[in-house]
């Protein structure tokens, strides 16, 4: 009898006990970041610039940021600023728009400012770790194709953001920007190209890993690695508790905000839809990887220096716009060519296969089947890079790389992109261009949904996202003050003033060690008259480059 007593009373405290622990008060913070990439890295650390006294929490599900999409060698690198991406600037009744361009560029120059801020202010360090002068061109055959490059050089030469390209159809001259792209090439064979002094090569791992470094050093931000969120819930008083599970030892944790950014990449969508907020049920997701082939042979790797764009084949979407590019990973240069597309239900390279069925509902199930209709293209690309052989891959890079040897070159594997899906009352559902951002109505969470251009413009994304759920916030003389004193341009548009694009080129190229930027205004002749350009329709495809 004593002993059934002291065993009920032992299971009555230990109940007690597990009460007590269940109940303990959630952490409070103000801002919780879900994910630990570039976009979740950079918000932090444009709040911690903005309100230093905000207390923030970052949850990433592996064991260290910038393992997903943001580690370098599970993108391109590419600072995309159009210099060389012809699905930026498409063409339509026999005219070349550049607003998309002109669009991205203006971005990417915010990047560069953010970026120079923090190399300034010690949070970045060594600029040459993350960004080097990396020449952009794109690089076309054939009179129809030819013809509208030259248009479309003529077409950006009317904005400063482009000055200092230059344009050739001279085999000589394209040789000494890329003579590994011209050596044993047909000489019968027509070329044109344009090369851009102003490109960069971006090792986004490399700048979240410095993010998050410094952001480790402020006593009101900690870092929850290997941990996985498992439910966002509204609290009663507008803010927002978020359980995550420590996958190393099952502790659960929860986490109490004023507000919830979810820059979880591929997993975003999952994490937007547990929040059952109203604004996440307009959209689906759509996987698609991306494989390179690679070499990381000195004798390749020293002698081309460009990210060389081609044009994506008929029918297919700009996500296969191939380009031959120099990356600088792990302190070596080695050269990348692709992407050739994969298919996996995975939305997230280290994800489940079971991501694309379990983001599918009611709500967004039928604007999936409409794309899937209408984007039969896409399909079909699909089905043929699945049964694409190592041969074919090799094929495709000679077209760029006539004298490529086959054991020089190895395929890789890169990272995971979700493109949107977005229900349309028209059309049922469309797949949407480029990143968006998706809030709650009262500001109080915001996800990021989309691929590119993705992380070469986190800066002016979380900037967006700043605008969009702290509205009250940017509009004090205190953050105007911040935000211009970072983005010196900020609230300009560049491409209407050639003094601040020269002010800016000069001012970032200094501190992030870039070569020296063209004088602005410059225009340079075309080495040979363009034929007529056949009138193309723009590609409705969605823009998934990796």
């Amino acid at each position: 009898m004593l002993k059934k007593t002291h065993t009920a009373l032992l299971g009555l405290a230990m109940a007690m006990g597990l009460a007590t622990t269940h109940a303990a008060e959630p952490k409070k913070v103000d801002v919780l970041l879900i994910g630990g990439g570039i976009m979740s890295s950079t918000l932090g650390v444009w709040l911690n610039e903005l309100e230093p006294g905000w207390t923030m929490e970052m949850v990433e599900r592996l064991d260290g940021v910038a393992e997903e999409s943001s580690n370098g060698w599970n993108n391109a690198g590419t600072g995309h600023s159009a210099l060389a991406e012809l699905n930026y600037t498409p063409e339509k009744d026999g005219k070349v728009d550049i607003s998309k361009a002109i669009e991205i560029n203006e971005a990417f120059q915010i990047s560069r400012q953010f970026w120079s801020w923090q190399v300034k202010n010690g949070v970045l360090k060594n600029p040459r770790s993350f960004i080097n002068s990396t020449p952009h061109m794109s690089f076309l055959w054939g009179d129809e194709n030819i013809a509208f490059l030259k248009k479309r050089y003529e077409a950006l030469q009317a904005s400063p953001l482009f000055a200092g390209m230059q344009y050739s159809e001279d085999p000589a001259q394209i040789s000494k920007w890329v003579p590994l792209m011209m050596q044993g090439r047909d000489p019968s064979q027509k070329v044109a190209a344009t090369w851009s002094p102003l490109g960069t090569d971006v090792n986004f791992g490399e700048i979240t890993r410095q993010f998050a470094t410094y952001l480790q050093t402020k006593p009101n931000f900690s870092l929850k690695l290997s941990s996985e969120v498992e439910d966002i819930t509204r609290n009663e008083d507008g803010t927002w508790r978020v359980s995550y599970k420590n996958l190393k030892d099952g502790t659960e944790t929860e986490t109490d905000a004023k507000f919830v950014f979810i820059g979880a990449g591929g997993g975003a969508l999952h994490l937007l839809q547990m929040s059952d907020i109203p604004e996440a049920r307009e959209y689906a997701g759509f996987p698609v990887g991306g494989s390179f082939l690679v070499t990381e042979n000195p004798t390749i790797a020293q002698v081309h220096l460009a990210k060389a764009y081609g044009k994506a084949s008929v029918g297919a979407p700009p996500m296969s716009v191939p380009h031959l590019d120099t990356r600088v990973l792990d302190g070596k240069r080695v050269i990348l060519f692709g992407p050739f597309a994969t298919f996996s239900t995975k939305f997230l390279k280290n994800g489940s296969y079971f991501d694309l069925l379990t983001s599918t509902t009611t709500h967004n199930v039928w604007p999936m089947t409409k794309v899937g209709i209408e984007q039969y293209p896409l399909v079909e690309y699909l089905a043929g890079q699945l049964m694409l052989s190592d041969e074919d891959r090799f094929n495709a890079l000679k077209e760029y790389f006539p004298e490529a040897k086959q054991e020089d070159w190895r395929l890789w594997q890169a990272g995971q992109r979700v493109q949107i899906i977005k229900r349309d009352e028209e059309k049922g559902g469309v797949l949407k261009l480029g990143t968006e951002v998706v809030a709650s109505e009262d500001g109080s969470i915001a996800g990021l949904l989309g691929a590119s251009p993705g992380a070469s413009t986190a800066a002016p994304i979380m900037l967006t996202v700043l605008e969009k759920v702290f509205k009250d916030k940017v509009a004090t003389p205190a953050w105007q003050e911040k935000l211009r004193q970072i983005v010196p341009s900020y609230g300009t548009k560049l491409n209407e003033s050639p003094e601040r694009v020269a002010q800016e080129w000069a001012y970032t190229s200094e501190v992030l060690q870039l070569d020296p930027p063209p004088a602005v205004g410059k225009v340079n002749a075309a080495t040979v008259p363009a034929k007529p350009a056949a009138a193309r329709e723009a590609n409705p495809a969605a823009d998934m480059a990796l």
